[in-house]
């Protein structure tokens, strides 16, 4: 039997590996990070879920061909970056063309294998372009997750759905019985920010900070460790905790958009550590690496509140205040 030669079966290059959207698909790869109704995400977090953006885009470009023309790959480009977008992830005409592509370029159906696939945000977006389509993983909670995001809604349908609503209902009855006592939903009178509302917001969430004693025996003060003050970080949106001191104690207020301006100077990227080394607010005296690691060892560290954050069923976002809280 003659030996097989590469002209006899010649290597394509495929869309990606001659171009590839990149910029456009990241924006959007992004921007789907803001999403939650819908998004497999909030069936369970996993952290090294890849954006369904970027996982859809990418494994199309690796499907295709090269392109044959500069001004065939600027159209395809084109294509990618939109189908890359949340909104059309469902869109027949793109689905479909994106099938049909795939479909003529390989004349067969692919078979797609993806043997750590996590959140499975590839085998699912495998699906969606029509592949054959393969996913395992060794973590038994990926297993789980995989189940339901790729096997079970087409297993179980509408019934899924019933069924999550009725459990996830029996789950939320039962932490309320164990921690509602933490999260009270009677707290209907807040002062938010600039603004005194009598609207319902409910604490769903606390932010803590460890804590060391000052190493100045002048001073002695309670000093939080923090990195940085940054409570929410957006282009339309800048809060944070802004450090004061009153007594010999730090202190924090809410500052930024719909709260106090940020007062002068102030860096919310700059707390109180840097590389372990720690500066205490109240009187400016440092704290080596060494010293601090002896104070969590020797049982010194402490920790407490510094912020709350708050759900308000009819408005959008969060929100956050000081703690001990301000009542109106």
């Amino acid at each position: 039997m003659a030996n097989s030669t590469r002209e006899e079966f010649p290597i394509k290059r495929t869309f990606i590996e001659e171009t590839f959207p990149v910029k456009e698909v990241s924006a959007e790869s992004v921007r789907e990070k803001n999403i939650r109704h819908g998004h497999i995400s909030t069936v369970h977090i996993w952290w090294a879920r890849r954006p369904l953006a970027a996982s859809r885009a990418t494994a199309y470009a690796a499907l295709i061909p090269a392109p044959e023309s500069d001004q065939e790959a600027e159209e395809i480009k084109r294509f990618i970056a939109e189908f890359s977008k949340w909104e059309n992830s469902l869109n027949e005409k793109y689905v479909e063309r994106a099938r049909a592509d795939i479909r003529r370029a390989l004349g067969y159906t692919p078979r797609i294998l993806d043997p750590f696939a996590g959140g499975g945000s590839i085998p699912l977006e495998a699906l969606r372009l029509g592949c054959e389509t393969y996913a395992s993983d060794y973590n038994p909670v990926a297993v789980l997750i995989l189940k339901a995001v790729l096997e079970y809604p087409q297993k179980y349908g509408k019934k899924l759905i019933e069924d999550v609503r009725k459990w996830g209902k029996w789950v939320l009855e039962e932490a309320k019985k164990e921690i509602g006592q933490f999260y009270p939903s009677d707290i209907v009178e807040r002062e938010i920010g600039l603004e005194k509302s009598k609207e319902e917001f409910i604490p769903v969430g606390y932010i803590w900070a460890r804590t060391i004693p000052c190493q100045n025996p002048a001073c002695g003060a309670e000093i939080p460790l923090m990195r940085q003050y940054w409570l929410a970080k957006k282009d339309n949106k800048k809060v944070a905790l802004y450090p004061y001191v009153e007594g010999g104690e730090v202190k924090f207020k809410i500052v930024g958009d719909g709260y106090e301006p940020f007062p002068d100077g102030f860096d919310p990227s700059k707390g109180t550590v840097r590389r372990a080394r720690v500066t205490c607010p109240v009187c400016g005296a440092m704290i080596d690496d060494e010293r601090v690691r002896w104070l969590f060892r020797s049982g010194r560290a402490g920790q407490k509140i510094v912020a709350v954050i708050l759900y308000n069923p009819n408005k959008k976002g969060k929100f956050f205040i000081e703690y001990p809280e301000k009542r109106i």
